[in-house]
Parts: C-alpha cells; sequence; structure tokens
C-alpha cells in the first residue's frame, strides 16, 4: 500500500486561547483550563493527545482482536501524563516542554484465554501508529 498523507487544519477562535479545526468534515476544539490562561471549553493539547493514543490503542484492540483469537466484548484505556506547565508557560526554561512519560492501563473484556489476550497487548503495543509516533517522529519545524 502506498503512503498514505494525512492532514488537518487547526485555527485560533480570535477568543482567548480557543481554536477549533479539524480534518474530513470532522471536528474538534482545543482550549486551556482557567489555571493556564483558558476559558476550559475543551480540552486542551496534550489531553487531547492522551485521547489520541487511548483511541489508537482502542482501534488496534478491534482491528486485530480476531487475530488473536480473542473474542472481544470490550475494550477501554486510562491514560495519565506527566507534564510541568512551568515549561510551556516559560516560567522555567530547563522544564521539559511536553510529557515526561505516559502510563496507561489497557482494559480487555473478553472470555478468551489469557494467553491469546497478552497476545492481543503485544500486538497493540507493537502496532499503534500514535504509541509510534510519540516514540520518535520527526518534527518538522515550520515550512512556507
Amino acid at each position: 500500500m502506498p503512503i498514505q498523507v494525512f492532514n488537518a487544519q487547526m485555527a485560533w477562535s480570535g477568543q482567548g486561547v480557543y481554536c477549533e479545526g479539524g480534518t474530513r468534515g470532522f471536528t474538534v476544539a482545543t482550549d486551556e483550563p482557567k489555571e493556564l490562561g483558558g476559558d476550559d471549553r475543551a480540552m486542551n493539547p496534550v489531553e487531547l493527545l492522551l485521547c489520541s493514543l487511548g483511541g489508537c490503542m482502542c482501534i488496534c484492540a478491534a482491528a486485530f482482536a480476531r487475530k488473536c483469537r480473542v473474542e472481544l466484548q470490550g475494550v477501554s484505556v486510562e491514560l495519565e501524563g506527566d507534564l510541568d506547565p512551568d515549561g510551556f508557560l516559560g516560567k522555567n526554561p530547563e522544564a521539559r516542554k511536553g510529557y515526561q512519560q505516559i502510563r496507561y492501563r489497557i482494559k480487555i473484556d473478553s472470555p478468551s484465554p489469557q494467553e491469546n489476550i497478552d497476545q492481543l497487548l503485544a500486538v497493540i503495543e507493537e502496532r499503534c501508529p500514535v504509541s509510534d509516533t510519540l516514540c520518535g517522529v520527526e518534527v518538522v519545524k515550520h515550512q512556507s
């Protein structure tokens, strides 16, 4: 299969730090909590990133359950990440601006044997595109 190019657009609303955008006719909004300068009208981008990772893992579970002989009745992912807002806010130039660590717990609801569920978990970790992206994609700076 040839490489596919995905795209999205986001734009500032002109109010506070609230932004809206999307792709393929779907929309998403971002904002910040009040303590970070926003109006708390939507998830902030780093929360949305956690949701993207969890959503991708759920999709992988649904996509590969049959291959791993797992009768999937449900799947959910709980995620949390450690982030020092002083990096983003410029209060501490030594602080990393992004997550220092992301942790997740995948819950698979299935009557299938545990060895099959473990195989599915391994496939999710191996094939999740968002997880792979977080592990080292090159982010190309502004292009004219």
